[in-house]
């Protein structure tokens, strides 16, 4: 029995110790001090606009809790940085390991491997909706193409219409050539088992600098 207890107590003190080794608990939120080292970590290693992660920081501090954000993971869409580019950042906040993908704007938005030129938000535009999003957590098979998806949400007003829309993170294949979406944030289908795992219920911002 004393054993029993004594190696209860000692893993107690392991859990304590990493813990307050690395700011979190695995599928716990990250304490307000390691989200600002994983920020600098991100900063210094990345070529991601450091305005979109400035922002993209400071918004996931103020709402993770109130939009029920992934504790684990956000990404950002740097639109100003060209098609063939890798420019969809996932960060992950417990490590400040960063993953890169290709991502594609909006038909109306910029030209074929190109960057985003004129954003909009308007149904029908076929352009790249900008500001903060909410990814979902069900996958699902859009029913024309076939392609997988994860919903995406708008959190502010200017893309409160983002499911009126049909915005999604979708996988097509035209996304490895410079191809362009009517306003999706489409990835390449072979990221997608990288993709679609880190960003249910993450926090995306969609960033055009313009």
């Amino acid at each position: 029995m004393k054993k029993i207890i004594f190696y209860i107590l000692l893993l107690l003190c392991m859990v304590t110790n990493l813990s307050a080794g690395t700011g979190y608990f695995l599928g716990h939120y990250v304490s307000v001090a390691h989200l600002h080292n994983i920020f600098e970590q991100v900063k210094r290693t990345t070529n991601v606009s450091q305005k979109a992660l400035a922002d993209t920081f400071a918004y996931y501090e103020k709402n993770r809790l109130k939009k029920e954000l992934s504790p684990k993971y956000i990404a950002i869409a740097d639109y100003t940085k060209l098609a063939f580019e890798k420019r969809l950042y996932i960060i992950n906040l417990y490590n400040g390991k960063v993953c890169r993908f290709l991502v594609a704007h909006g038909k109306n938005s910029g030209a074929v491997n190109g960057r985003v030129v004129s954003a909009g938000n308007e149904k029908g535009s076929l352009k790249t909706p900008t500001g903060f999003f909410k990814i979902g957590s069900r996958e699902g098979v859009t029913r024309r193409k076939g392609y997988r998806y994860l919903s995406v949400y708008g959190l502010e007003y200017q893309n409160r219409n983002a499911r009126e829309r049909e915005i999604l993170l979708h996988t097509a294949h035209y996304v490895a050539n410079g191809g362009r979406s009517f306003g999706c944030f489409a990835i390449d289908p072979r990221d997608k088992e990288h993709v679609f795992p880190r960003m249910k219920n993450a926090l995306l911002y969609s960033y055009v600098g313009i």
